[in-house]
């Protein structure tokens, strides 16, 4: 049955890091969506709609904001349990929480309900699409995959490959066979079935020995239709660290280059501390980018530059990086990116940052045909914002001048509370 769903809905006409974001991105005060199998069918006023397709179930959101549903484009499901963990640096981290935690994960009921958990917590705060790092186990990766498959979610996601025994706990290591292997059967039986993409995943470099990060640029020459996703210059002290391991390496990027792993699909998550020669790079290949900013603030790794890696035309998407990042809330995560951009002297416009969280994860994702935009054709993926969801959002949206000042507050200061409602292939996600 055709639905409409109303509210105020936000509409991209360009890239707001090109043109002026107020052209870029446009609010329709008074709108419907019609949507039919799933898919957005057409839009226009909601009076004229509701005229023109009088047998169609009406969702009226009333003033509400509706927007893309958000896009996670870097996040490790399996450190959802144990987010906001004190700790020092990223290595101390990793050795502290990250790996004992990931180490349950050899059990598949425990796999299970951390997977749906995370789920459920990312469609309460209006995500609707995520790109996740599992464990070495392949258990973890059919357990994200299979909860995504119930709840009817786009998902992209892969085996973590970690074999170097120097930097990586015996409980959790592979080997480059056994990464292969793993990672082909997992290719086999999840990419591109439903909504399902699968990423070839070295975790980084500093936990891959060459041989591995071999075998998977092997695998994605053999399977060029996944992406792959890592890390990248997350740290100084990482990249130091990178050094000592690669010490052939031009630079960090150097030590996936020379494996075939940096083209068109493949995603580096933090990449802060660039030198020229990367940027050049990497933008030459077509990679993507993605900023985790609560994330980089929380464990100190450092500052992005948005707006320079924008203007060097790098796709750039925008993620939590649960649970290095402190909360699974892409509005939380869009106000880091604007105390993040402060500090680099570029104010982000709130416009860029609903992009950003929007269909900027989706280029970054290669998906923009798809998700991250309320278009003909799209897939109905919504989330439903109200923009008074607290006393100090309400008292400060009522004073607004412009739909952008009566937007920036809730991004802000919103978390779920905000979210009324998540869809997913135009159904009202039961969260």
């Amino acid at each position: 049955m055709d639905k409409l769903i109303a509210g105020q809905v936000v509409t991209y006409h360009g890239d707001p890091f090109d043109i002026p974001a107020e052209e870029a991105v446009q609010v329709l005060s008074d709108a419907a969506i019609l949507v039919r199998d799933g898919k957005v069918i057409s839009l226009g006023g909601r009076d004229h709609m509701r005229a023109k397709h009088p047998d169609a179930e009406v969702f009226d959101h009333g003033p509400a904001l509706i927007v893309p549903g958000f896009i996670d484009a870097h996040a490790h499901y399996p450190q959802t349990a144990m987010i906001a963990s004190w700790g020092k640096r990223l290595i101390d981290w990793l050795n502290t929480y990250t790996f004992p935690e990931e180490a349950k994960f050899a059990d598949r009921g425990y796999a299970d309900d951390i997977a749906g958990r995370y789920l459920d917590l990312l469609l309460a705060n209006g995500t609707t699409t995520v790109t996740s790092f599992c464990t070495v186990h392949p258990g973890s990766v059919d357990a994200l995959f299979e909860a995504a498959a119930r709840r009817n979610m786009r998902i992209v996601a892969g085996k973590t490959c970690m074999d170097r025994w120097e930097t990586t706990p015996e409980f959790l290591r592979d080997t480059p066979q056994s990464a292969y292997d793993d990672s082909k059967a997992l290719i086999e039986r999840w990419h591109n079935k439903g909504r399902a993409t699968y990423a070839i995943t070295p975790r980084f470099s500093p936990t891959s020995t060459p041989e591995q990060l071999y075998a998977l640029g092997r695998l994605w020459d053999e399977h060029p239709s996944c992406l792959m996703q890592t890390h990248l210059s997350e740290q100084t002290d990482e990249i130091d660290w990178v050094k000592g391991l690669y010490p052939e390496a031009r630079d960090y990027l150097d030590t996936y280059e020379q494996f075939g792993l940096v083209r068109e699909g493949a995603l580096f998550g933090h990449s802060i501390h660039l030198e020229p020669r990367e940027i050049a790079h990497l933008r030459a290949m077509d990679c993507s980018l993605i900023h985790c900013p609560t994330s980089n603030t929380f464990i100190g790794s450092g500052l992005f530059d948005t707006g320079a890696r924008k203007a060097d035309g790098l796709r750039v998407g925008l993620a939590t990086d649960t649970g290095g990042g402190s909360s699974f809330s892409m509005l939380r995560t869009m106000a880091a990116a604007y105390e993040i951009g402060q500090l680099r002297h570029n104010a982000l416009h709130p416009a860029q940052l609903l992009w950003l969280a929007t269909r900027g994860s989706a280029e970054a994702l290669r998906m923009e045909d798809k998700i991250g935009a309320i278009a003909p054709g799209m897939e109905a993926d919504f989330a439903v914002i109200d923009l008074a969801s607290t006393p100090a959002i309400a008292q400060r949206a009522i004073t607004a001048n412009t739909i952008w000042e009566e937007i920036f507050p809730t991004i802000m200061m919103g978390d779920d509370r905000a979210v009324i409602a998540s869809y997913v292939m135009g159904e009202r996600a039961a969260v």
